[in-house]
C-alpha cells in the first residue's frame, strides 16, 4: 500500500477481497472452527495493533482491512449472513474513505488535520467514516462488531 496511489489503495483494499471472501463463504463449511475462530481473532488483534501510531493514510486503512477481515473470518461459520453485512458495510466505508482522500488530495493525517479550512464538509465526511471503520457507536461500522460479540 504505501508506495501505491490512493485508487490502487481503493481496489486493493475493495474489490480485490471479492473474490477471496466469495471462496472463504463456499469452504468455511469444512473448515475446523476453532482454527478459524483462532485465525480470525489472530487477524483481528494484528490488524488492530499495527494500525496504532500509524500516520500514514494508506497502511491505516491496510491494517484496517487486515482487522476487519480477522472479524469476518472469525464469524463466517457460525453466520454467513452476518460475514456478509460486515463485509457490505466494510467496502462502502472503505469505499467512502477513499473517494474522499482523493477528493482531498491527502495522504497522511497531517493533511488531513489541515484540510479542514478547505473542505470541512469532505474532512467531517473522512472522520465520521474513519470512526465509524473503527467501530465506534452510534456509527454504522459498530453493528457488525456488536453483532458479532453478541454471537
Amino acid at each position: 500500500f504505501q508506495g501505491s496511489t490512493l485508487q490502487t489503495g481503493l481496489i486493493l483494499s475493495t474489490w480485490q477481497k471479492l473474490a477471496p471472501m466469495a471462496l472463504l463463504i463456499q469452504l468455511a463449511q469444512s473448515v475446523n472452527l476453532n482454527l478459524m475462530l483462532a485465525l480470525g481473532l489472530l487477524s483481528a488483534i494484528i490488524g488492530g495493533w499495527g494500525g496504532i501510531n500509524q500516520t500514514q493514510i494508506r497502511k491505516v486503512l491496510a491494517f484496517s482491512s487486515v482487522a476487519h477481515l480477522g472479524w469476518m473470518i472469525a464469524i463466517l461459520k457460525i453466520s454467513p449472513q452476518l460475514t456478509i453485512l460486515n463485509f457490505s458495510l466494510y467496502i462502502l466505508m472503505t469505499s467512502t474513505l477513499f473517494l474522499t482522500f482523493m477528493s482531498l488530495n491527502t495522504k497522511n493525517m497531517f493533511e488531513l488535520s489541515t484540510s479542514w479550512s478547505k473542505t470541512p464538509a469532505l474532512t467531517a465526511l473522512s472522520m465520521l467514516s474513519l470512526l465509524s471503520l473503527s467501530g465506534l457507536p452510534p456509527l454504522t461500522g459498530f453493528l457488525p462488531k456488536w453483532l458479532i460479540a453478541q454471537e
